[in-house]
C-alpha cells in the first residue's frame, strides 16, 4: 500500500509540473509552426496520461474495491492517453528528420492520422484485466500485450529517423528523443520484472516533456532563434544588395562612359574615318547597355512573378535565322564559323512562346561568342514529332574556353561570371543565363551542359510546343527585296520627344524617304484632316495629353484613311506587341530602334510589288542527330 501512495504521489508531482509547463507554454506568443503544434498536442496528452494515471492508481486502491468494468475503462482510457502520446512523439521526430524537407507532407499526414485512430481502436477492442493487489496494481491481456508491441515499433521509428539524418545525429533537437530512449526501455524493463511499478511511466514521459522545452520548444528561444536569422537574412540581404549596385554602377558605366567619351570624340574629330569608328563603338557600347537593361528588367520580372508566357503562332526556322544573322555583328573580326543546322521535319508553324523561345537561344548563342576565340559556333535545332506535340532539342556547340566541372551547377546562378581574372575584358552582368534557366523552367522544358574545360562547351535545351502547320518537302519563308525602290514614299513620324525624331529621321534618312515630323497626336490628326497624304505613320504611344493609342483611334474614324500606322514605342514590356496589334497597329517596332526590324517595317508597308520566296532546301538527314557527341 505504501508503494501505491509513494507511485501516486509522484505522479502528482509531474501532473503538477505538466500543468505548470501547459500554463507557460500557451502564455506565450508563439510560432504556428509544425514543431510547436505538435509540442501543444504533445504536453496536454501528456497531461491527460498523468491525470488517467493517478486516477487509475486511486481506482485499483483495495479500500475501495472498484468495479472491474471500471477498471478495464480507466485503464483503455490511459493506455489510450499514452499510445497518443507517443504518437506525436513519433510524428515530431520524423517531421524534424525528413519530412521537413519534403514541400508537400499532408497525404503523410493523413496516412498516420489513420494508422493512430485504427491502433486507438484495437486498443479498446482487446480484452484488458486490471489486478490490484496489497503491493500494487497488474494488468493483463491482449491490450496490454498490444500496447507494448506498438510503443516498440514507435521506438523503432524513432531510431530509423534519426539515422536518415545522419548528418545533424549530434543536435540538440534529438536530445529529448534519446532520453525517451533510454528512459522509455528503462520504464518498461522495471514494469516487465515488476509489473506493479507501472506508474513510472508517467513521470518519465513529463521529464521528456520538461527537457523539450528547455532545450529545443521553448517560445523565447526560437523567437530569439528566428530573430538572429532574420537579422542574418537582412544582413546577407544587404550585402546582396551592395555588391548588387557595386556590380551595376560597374556594368553600366563602363557603357555609358563609352558613349559618352565618343560622341564628345566625335564633335572634335575631322577625320570621317575616324567619326565612322567613334560611331560603331558607341552603337557597341548603347547595346551592351540595352542588354543590361534588358537583363535586369527581365530578372525582375521573374522574382516578382510578373513574366508571363505569351503563346502565339510562330515560325521557329524564321525566328532563329533572323538571330543567326544578328550574332555575325557580335563575331566580328574573330576566327569564328558560325554552322546553323535544322532538321528537315521541324514544322513550319509552331504554336507557344515564339518570343521567349529566341530570347533563350540568343542568351545561350551570345554567351557563346564572348566565350569563343576561335575555331565554330554551332546552333543545332532537331525535334521529335508526336501527333500535335513538337518536342524541341535546340543545342549551341562552341570551341571556346570550357567550364571547370565543379562550377558548372553556378553558371546559372545571378550575378555569376567564372574566372574574374580572365574575364577583364568581357561586358555582361552574368544575368543571361541564369534567366535563361528560369525561362526554359517556366515553359516546362529543361536545359543540360556538357563541357570540356579548354576545349568548349554545349548548352542543349528541351521545350515542347504545340503545331500548327507541318512544314512540306521544302522550308519556304519569306524575305523582303532591298533592291526594290522606296525613296521618296511619304513617312510621317509622330513623337513628343525631339531628340527620339531626330533618331528616327536620321535612321530613315538613307532609304531617301520623304520625311515629315510632328510632335503630338492632334498634330497628326490635323495634318490629314488638311488633306496629307502618307504612304506609312510611325506613332510613338506614351506621349502627353492624347496618347498614340488615342490618336491611332481617332485617325480611323476620318473617312478614306488607309494608311498604315505601326506604333513606335519604348513600352517594349512582354506582351505589348500583341496588345498594340489587338489595338488595330499594323506593326509594332520598340525603342531604341533596330536597324533590321525598322528595315523590316519599311520593306512590308512601302514595297507595293508581290514579296519574294526564297527556297532552302531540306538538309541532308545525316546532319541530323541530337545525340552528337560533343566535339573533340
Amino acid at each position: 500500500m505504501n508503494y501505491m501512495v509513494g507511485f501516486i504521489s509522484l505522479n502528482m508531482y509531474a501532473l503538477i509540473v505538466c500543468l505548470l509547463l501547459i500554463t507557460i507554454f500557451f502564455s506565450k506568443k508563439r510560432q504556428r509552426q509544425v514543431e510547436d503544434q505538435s509540442y501543444a498536442h504533445f504536453l496536454v496528452f501528456n497531461a491527460l496520461a498523468t491525470f488517467s494515471g493517478i486516477i487509475l492508481g486511486i481506482l485499483v486502491t483495495p479500500a475501495l474495491n472498484t468495479n472491474q468494468l471500471v477498471l478495464q475503462i480507466a485503464n483503455k482510457v490511459y493506455l489510450t492517453c499514452l499510445l497518443c502520446w507517443s504518437c506525436i512523439l513519433n510524428y515530431y521526430t520524423m517531421y524534424i528528420s525528413f519530412l521537413k524537407k519534403k514541400k508537400d507532407n499532408r497525404k503523410f499526414l493523413s496516412l498516420y492520422k489513420n494508422s493512430i485512430l485504427i491502433a486507438i481502436l484495437i486498443l479498446l477492442i482487446l480484452p484488458v484485466e486490471v489486478v490490484s493487489t496489497d503491493s500494487g496494481a497488474q494488468a493483463e491481456g491482449l491490450c496490454l500485450l498490444f500496447f507494448y508491441t506498438f510503443l516498440g515499433v514507435g521506438f523503432v521509428a524513432d531510431f530509423i529517423s534519426i539515422l536518415t539524418d545522419f548528418k545533424n545525429i549530434r543536435s540538440k533537437k534529438y536530445l529529448p528523443i534519446y532520453l525517451l530512449l533510454v528512459l522509455g526501455l528503462f520504464s518498461v524493463s522495471i514494469q516487465l520484472v515488476f509489473p506493479s511499478l507501472n506508474y513510472l511511466i508517467n513521470p518519465c514521459t513529463v521529464l521528456i516533456t520538461l527537457v523539450m522545452y528547455f532545450t529545443i520548444e521553448n517560445p523565447d528561444i526560437k523567437i530569439i532563434e528566428q530573430l538572429n536569422a532574420a537579422k542574418d537574412q537582412a544582413e546577407k540581404a544587404n550585402r546582396a544588395k551592395s555588391d548588387f549596385l557595386s556590380n551595376m554602377s560597374h556594368e553600366i558605366r563602363t557603357p555609358l562612359n563609352a558613349v559618352v567619351g565618343f560622341s564628345e570624340a566625335i564633335l572634335e574629330e575631322n577625320d570621317i574615318e575616324q567619326i565612322k569608328s567613334d560611331a560603331k563603338d558607341i552603337i557597341m557600347a548603347s547595346n551592351n547597355l540595352l542588354e543590361i537593361v534588358n537583363g535586369i528588367l527581365d530578372i525582375s520580372k521573374i522574382e516578382a512573378e510578373k513574366m508571363e508566357i505569351v503563346e502565339t503562332e510562330y515560325d521557329l526556322v524564321e525566328n532563329l535565322n533572323g538571330l543567326a544573322k544578328l550574332m555575325i555583328p557580335r563575331i566580328g573580326d574573330k576566327p569564328i564559323e558560325l554552322r546553323v543546322k535544322y532538321a528537315p521535319d521541324i514544322p513550319h508553324i509552331l504554336y507557344g512562346d515564339g518570343g521567349k523561345v529566341k530570347q533563350i537561344v540568343m542568351n545561350i548563342l551570345t554567351n557563346a561568342v564572348k566565350y569563343t576565340e576561335r575555331g565554330f559556333i554551332t546552333l543545332e535545332v532537331g525535334c521529335v514529332n508526336s501527333g500535335t506535340e513538337c518536342k524541341l532539342v535546340i543545342s549551341v556547340e562552341d570551341t571556346g574556353r570550357g567550364i571547370q566541372p565543379e562550377k558548372i551547377d553556378s553558371i546559372f546562378n545571378k550575378f555569376e561570371r567564372l574566372e574574374e581574372d580572365r574575364n577583364t575584358t568581357l561586358e555582361g552582368t552574368g544575368l543571361g543565363l541564369a534567366i535563361t534557366k528560369r525561362l526554359v523552367e517556366m515553359m516546362g522544358g529543361k536545359i543540360v551542359v556538357q563541357s570540356k574545360y579548354g576545349a568548349g562547351s554545349k548548352f542543349t535545351v528541351y521545350l515542347k510546343q504545340e503545331i500548327r502547320m507541318v512544314s512540306q518537302e521544302v522550308k519556304r519563308t519569306v524575305t523582303y527585296d532591298t533592291m526594290v525602290d522606296i525613296s521618296n514614299r511619304k513617312v510621317l513620324v509622330v513623337d513628343d520627344n525631339k531628340i527620339n525624331l531626330k533618331v528616327a529621321t536620321r535612321m530613315l534618312t538613307p532609304y531617301h524617304l520623304n520625311i515629315e515630323e510632328c510632335e503630338s497626336g492632334l498634330e497628326c490628326i490635323e495634318k490629314i484632316k488638311e488633306g496629307k497624304v502618307y504612304d506609312l505613320i510611325l506613332m510613338d504611344d506614351m506621349m502627353p495629353k492624347m496618347t498614340g493609342t488615342e490618336a491611332f483611334h481617332e485617325l480611323e474614324k476620318i473617312p478614306d484613311f488607309h494608311t498604315p500606322v505601326v506604333v513606335l514605342t519604348a513600352n517594349a514590356i512582354e506582351g505589348m506587341k500583341e496588345n498594340y496589334l489587338k489595338e488595330g497597329f499594323k506593326d509594332y517596332l520598340a525603342k531604341p530602334i533596330d536597324k533590321l526590324e525598322l528595315e523590316r517595317v519599311l520593306y512590308t508597308y512601302l514595297t507595293y510589288e508581290e514579296k519574294k520566296e526564297e527556297i532552302f532546301e531540306p538538309l541532308p538527314e545525316e546532319l541530323y542527330d541530337i545525340n552528337k557527341p560533343l566535339s573533340e
